[in-house]
């Protein structure tokens, strides 16, 4: 099986994805507004929020491959639920790196046990368990199977953590708020090519895993 980057498709998604980024990068840097009363902690938001949308897109990747997995009993589900696993971690890790920076100038803490917070904790440490689980649970096929209903189980917290807005008072939370509005119209636009750069990020980290996956399964098949 040839290298991630010998395919062609492979190769132009890399280098289209990293013009975007760098283009994404100069917007937040040189174009995104400064809003007044969080100068350019705010531009932090350019990367949280697509973090944490990507990290949802990842664990929701989880839940739908890991009950194929279970169903169908087909190896190839388990390396798709795996390799959205691990993309999604790496997002929620990076939103827990993020969270404190943006916290800390705005609200003058870099963390507190405030819901939302403490909701993606928990999140990301279920999925620290979910790879426990696949590496220290026995067999290929029981661990599988049991990081499958982890990964299904865990995706309880994903609408928990975006609605925590709406199931606690406001008195207890950092950023009682989802929207973006009120602001200049250009955060919004960069908000979104941002999201987008992100998505892509996301994608080829899943298919870089992927291709990892198919080879490590053609390696315990031989």
């Amino acid at each position: 099986m040839k290298s991630y980057l010998s395919y062609e498709k492979n190769k132009l998604l890399a280098i289209g994805t990293l013009i975007i980024v760098l283009v994404n990068l100069y917007l937040i840097i040189f174009v995104a507004p400064m809003v007044p009363e969080q100068e350019w902690a705010q531009r932090i938001f350019y990367y949280h929020v697509p973090l944490a949308w990507n990290s949802f897109l990842g664990y929701l990747g989880v839940l739908v491959f890991s009950i194929l997995y279970l169903v169908k009993r087909d190896p190839k589900w388990d390396v798709w639920a795996l390799s959205m696993a691990e993309t999604g971690t790496v997002f929620a890790f990076l939103i827990l790196i993020t969270g404190p920076i943006w916290a800390k100038p705005i609200w003058g803490s870099p963390w507190t046990w405030e819901p939302r917070l403490t909701t993606t904790l928990i999140l990301f440490l279920l999925y620290i368990g979910y790879f426990m689980i696949r590496e220290f649970g026995g067999p290929y096929e029981r661990s599988s199977r049991y990081a499958a209903v982890l990964g299904i189980l865990a995706f309880v917290d994903v609408p928990i953590i975006y609605f925590a807005v709406n199931f606690w008072a406001p008195s207890v939370q950092s950023h009682p708020q989802r929207g973006i509005g009120g602001h200049d119209p250009s955060i919004k636009y960069i908000f979104f090519f941002s999201l987008f750069s992100f998505t892509l990020i996301l994608v080829n980290m899943i298919r870089y895993r992927l291709h990892a996956g198919r080879l490590e399964q053609k390696r315990l098949e031989a």
